[in-house]
């Protein structure tokens, strides 16, 4: 008869082989119900579906699947688990009672914006060079089904907008504005120029000339039937329906609902419990203290102006513009990488083995869009990009690239990103999690690892790390400030204007993008400084013991983990290597 003790191994082992099991019963029903996830993460299982993922059966199939899945799991006893399976475990809840408590609110009934949306994501899609493959027949067959679904997802939209305005849960009239010309730049007659064209012109040699030409004709049939007339609906009923109906304030506050929708939205961004006021308190503090180093650094350029002068010097300034075209943009990008490449080994122990390419912001999205990174795929067919927007060379502005590259590109997005996806001792669904404040949070917080990179050794690239960070300080107030304390988008422009040196355009562009997607800005500044602390705590309790690739190397190794559990994390390995 086996002892208590081995009775109890034997538990622990059905327990452990069982709760992996539904960590990986719910990543693999999770692609299912979310095929576009799943074609970024590299299964192509489902690259011909496109859910209707806004209408009312579908939300009520991702709230049972939630459910089910939240309540297996609290069937486990988390403290007879492995340590990695109870950071599992940890995660895995929290992302489930979070996601739960958000179908409270009926955000389907705004479905696109003027930022992000499927409108915007499918033309991406469709263009050949994003994460849809195009490389067999069964590739551009694919995506003949995904063109179809868009059809019905756009109907399904206007739907929901329809019933939006009838409740009150309307966008802003200045981001259905934006929208116009977006639309418009898809309602086109030559479909051979058309974005959603390009991967007719690239299909492989090996092709038959008859699957070529069945191709073709499927394609400008899908194009001319479903692509094009689906955006023209969505152009008419903005412009014609939707325009008049749209609210005048900034703040979603002013819809129904508002003001709790965002005290969720605050701790689903920040993955913490911080409430919207602590949260503009933290940004107010952090202006001042930011504009402190931003006059000591104008001081050391030389500069004899105040602050507002110095703005407008790095902003208008010939010196501070230097380029002729997109390319020579770019190539300024790979110069510092080239330049910090030798200290990296310094600051990481381990890094990733996925390529990564800078490339210029395609045209059809450049005129509204960020500096931002795509991440690669699992297999390595697809690198990391590093997305670079040069509408117009000549007003590409050297100060701040430095700080920009470190950000989106390495040691930021493709160094957390890219570690996390090739880490397969993690379950599944934690090698292709995302959370802003953990994620964006470690993108800031590698902006202050310029010096000990090489770089920030001219003041005007140290400035605009300054500038970027202040960036990210003074979303904490003006989000919540629009959103929460009833400021108006020229109020938030007015305040951005004061207190950092983009332009006006560039503010305002900004502000209008917190308009659209409430919250998301808090996520940066909040896990920065939560990362900054954890460090900081390290350094002084570690001592000599304290080795900053060991660190950063830790804070890598499990993936995104919302804040709380990051730090509970970091202060049991600091506890650890006492």
């Amino acid at each position: 008869m086996p002892s208590c003790k081995q009775n109890q191994s034997s538990q622990e082992v059905v327990s452990a082989d069982t709760i992996k099991n539904l960590f990986a019963r719910y990543y693999d029903e999770r692609m299912q119900l979310f095929p576009l996830e799943a074609t970024q993460n590299g299964d192509n299982r489902f690259n011909d579906q496109l859910p209707c993922d806004i209408s009312v059966a579908y939300r009520e199939k991702i709230k049972h699947f939630y459910r089910k899945y939240l309540d297996e799991l609290m069937q486990y006893d988390k403290s007879r688990l492995s340590e990695q399976d109870q950071v599992s475990y940890e995660i895995l809840r929290w992302e489930l009672e979070t996601d739960l408590e958000g179908f409270s609110f009926d955000d389907h009934y705004m479905p696109v914006n003027q930022f992000w949306g499927l409108p915007l994501t499918m033309a991406q899609l469709g263009s050949g060079k994003s994460n849809q493959p195009f490389k067999t027949v069964k590739d551009y067959e694919n995506f003949l089904g995904r063109m179809a679904g868009f059809a019905t997802w756009c109907d399904t939209a206007i739907s929901n907008m329809r019933k939006g305005t009838q409740s009150g849960l309307v966008l802003p009239k200045v981001l259905a504005q934006r929208m116009v010309p977006q639309m418009q730049a898809m309602v086109v007659k030559d479909i051979r120029n058309y974005i959603f064209y390009e991967p007719l012109k690239h299909m492989p040699d090996s092709f038959s000339s008859s699957d070529k030409a069945r191709l073709i004709n499927l394609y400008e049939t899908s194009i001319n039937e479903k692509i094009i007339p689906s955006y023209k609906k969505l152009l008419d009923f903005i412009q014609e329906e939707y325009m008049d109906k749209c609210r005048i304030n900034a703040g979603i506050s002013n819809v129904p609902g508002g003001k709790e929708r965002y005290a969720w939205l605050a701790r689903y961004w920040t993955t913490t419990t911080m409430t919207p006021d602590e949260i503009f308190a933290v940004g107010e503090a952090e202006v001042k203290r930011l504009r402190g180093e931003m006059e000591r650094v104008k001081n050391e350029t030389g500069f004899k102006g105040d602050l507002h002068a110095f703005f407008s010097y790095i902003n208008s300034d010939k010196k501070f513009r230097p380029y002729q075209s997109a390319e020579q943009v770019l190539e300024a990008y790979r110069a510092i990488q080239t330049r910090m490449q030798p200290q990296l080994k310094n600051l990481f122990h381990k890094t990733p083995i996925s390529k990564f390419e800078v490339r210029q912001t395609e045209k059809f999205r450049e005129a509204s869009a960020s500096a931002e990174y795509n991440q690669g795929s699992p297999d390595g067919s697809r690198p990391g990009i590093f997305y670079v927007p040069v509408p117009d060379p000549a007003k590409s502005n050297v100060v701040g690239m430095e700080d920009l590259f470190l950000h989106e590109a390495i040691p930021g997005h493709h160094f957390q990103v890219s570690l996390q996806m090739e880490n397969k001792d993690l379950p599944e669904f934690r090698r292709f999690l995302w959370y802003g404040a953990y994620g964006e949070g470690w993108a800031l917080y590698t902006e202050s690892l310029g010096k000990e990179l090489g770089l920030y050794t001219d003041p005007y690239q140290y400035f605009g790390s300054l500038s970027e960070e202040m960036h990210r300080a003074i979303r904490l107030v003006v989000d919540v400030g629009m959103h929460l304390k009833g400021w108006t988008r020229e109020e938030a422009i007015k305040y951005s204007l004061e207190n950092e040196a983009e332009s006006e355009e560039a503010i305002t562009a900004e502000i209008e993008r917190y308009m659209a997607i409430p919250g998301q800005a808090l996520a940066y500044k909040i896990g920065q400084l939560r990362i900054m602390a954890l460090r900081q705590k390290a350094e002084q309790e570690l001592g000599e013991k304290f080795k900053i690739a060991d660190f950063h190397d830790k804070l890598l190794s499990e993936g995104c983990l919302p804040i709380h559990v990051l730090e509970e994390r970091i202060n049991l390995w600091i506890e650890t290597r006492k």
